[in-house]
């Protein structure tokens, strides 16, 4: 039998995938698509998903092949920057174009042993206190003792479960494609600017190779929008609301999507889970859609191999759910805030207005960039210090950093007294005994992080740290 099937093999799965490979587990992805897909739609990493790769020894392939921004933007569209001294050591965005983020996760999560099967459809399953039975469009039947449905926001996997999706659907339209132009750059840089100065919904921007990424607000809502566009269509839009369609041609591909909101009432029935976009899908103001999936996978990775390795303490699993619904929550309410704001009504141009003003104070901008790039995060683990529940940032330490100790995807114990212990978690928590490098990095005599970096315990006394040991990481062996 099959530890766990994943069904999708976008980036939530395959960051999946590589999390259970970690802890031994026997994993097959399924993804439906025959060939990786080459349409951009995800175009960066924001500062929660470079930690997370930098927590996994992963980071250096992104840098490769990406490129650091710390542009402002991030909310609605306002050219702010940065907030100073951002709580990171990685304060920036990494620009990275989706296809190259699925190809890395690929060969990662194909290199710690994951099975990854393309054109392999997942149409039915069924589930029974044993495990799950999945049916294959070509009438394989695949057995497993768990499975999570990552195959998009219209998830044949959450729509068999019978799992509620409310929300709102599309109300407003947009076209995207990667084509050629005729006019001159400059000319092409001049409409678009006098053109976002009150439509943010509105872009064209050379992508590469004598491409350009076009994006326009569509003329109304289509009734499929797997149907894409045509050329035509793009150009009659972009002369709509810039005036020219600047001689577009030869286009590479064209899609539309839409700002439907919608979050799955529930992220596990029995023995199948939901992650990624089967359980949320929102408008991809502040570029969080990608982003907010890895995290799901990053958060759910741990917590299911526990499970299938037989150490999970009770309701350990069920924590997914409740830490991560939440997340998903605050980022359908900010991404329908973004969308209010770059209306071009009337009432909410004069809301952008007075926004625009409130942004430039110190605080409400850190608070709006934590909030985008989700290191403002603090899940409920109990009451006590401050750090609880919060990822740590990357601490410099004598002995190099604190990211380059957790590749392994195990708990840590950062220990700065050296009089603590870990006997009888040692399988499962890694005890370092170090300091930090700079006065005030950490203010705490030692930590104890879970496998995805969120502090769980913060103290000196022994007998207090075997409560926490217990709750997030089983009986002691």
């Amino acid at each position: 039998m099959i530890d766990v099937i994943v069904a999708g093999g976008g980036p939530t799965g395959l960051m999946l995938a590589a999390e259970l490979r970690l802890h031994g587990v026997h994993v097959v992805v399924l993804e439906k698509e025959a060939e990786r897909a080459g349409f951009v739609r995800a175009l960066g990493l924001h500062v929660r998903s470079i930690e997370v790769l930098d927590q996994r020894g992963l980071l250096e392939r992104f840098l490769a092949v990406g490129k650091r921004s710390a542009a402002g933007g991030l909310f609605a569209g306002f050219d702010m920057p940065w907030p100073d001294r951002l709580d990171t050591a990685h304060p920036y965005v990494l620009g990275i174009p989706q296809p190259a983020t699925d190809r890395l996760l690929a060969e990662r999560a194909a290199e710690l042993g994951a099975e990854i099967y393309r054109g392999r459809e997942l149409v039915g399953l069924s589930q029974d206190d044993q495990g799950v039975t999945a049916e294959l469009a070509d009438g394989t039947r695949l057995r497993s003792r768990w499975l999570v449905g990552c195959d998009g926001g219209r998830s044949t996997v959450r729509k068999v479960l019978g799992v509620g999706f409310p929300g709102e659907p599309t109300r407003v339209e947009t076209l995207l494609g990667e084509m050629e132009v005729t006019a001159a750059p400059e000319e092409v840089a001049a409409v678009v600017a006098e053109v976002r100065r009150t439509q943010k919904r509105f872009g064209v921007g050379p992508f590469g190779g004598g491409v350009y990424r076009v994006v326009v607000p569509a003329a109304g809502v289509a009734g499929d929008r797997s149907v894409p566009p045509t050329l035509d269509e793009v150009k009659r839009q972009l002369r709509v609301f810039a005036g020219t369609d600047f001689g577009v041609h030869s286009p590479r591909r064209l899609s539309r999507f839409g700002d439907a909101t919608r979050q799955a009432e529930r992220y596990r029935t029995g023995r199948v889970l939901l992650a990624g976009d089967a359980a949320h899908v929102h408008p991809p103001t502040g570029g969080q859609g990608l982003n907010l999936g890895i995290q799901d996978a990053f958060n759910l990775g741990w917590k299911l191999a526990a499970e299938v390795n037989g150490w999970a303490p009770d309701g350990l699993l069920d924590s997914y759910h409740a830490e991560r619904h939440p997340v998903a929550a605050d980022v359908l309410e900010n991404t329908r805030a973004q969308m209010e704001l770059m209306s071009t009504e009337p009432g909410p141009r004069s809301v952008r207005r007075l926004l625009s003003e409130l942004v430039r104070f110190e605080d409400v901008n850190r608070h709006l960039v934590e909030r985008i790039t989700a290191i403002g995060i603090r899940y409920d683990v109990g009451e006590g210090h401050q750090l609880l529940g919060r990822r740590l940032r990357d601490v410099r330490l004598r002995r190099g950093r604190l990211y380059a100790l957790m590749h392994g995807g195990r708990g840590l114990l950062l220990d700065r007294t050296g009089r603590l212990s870990v006997a009888g978690w040692a399988d499962r928590v890694d005890h370092v005994v170090d300091a930090a490098e700079a006065d005030g990095e950490l203010d705490v005599p030692a930590v104890l992080l879970r496998p995805d970096g969120h502090v769980v315990w913060a103290g000196e006394d022994q007998a207090d740290l075997l409560g926490p040991l217990s709750r997030w990481f089983g009986a002691a062996a």
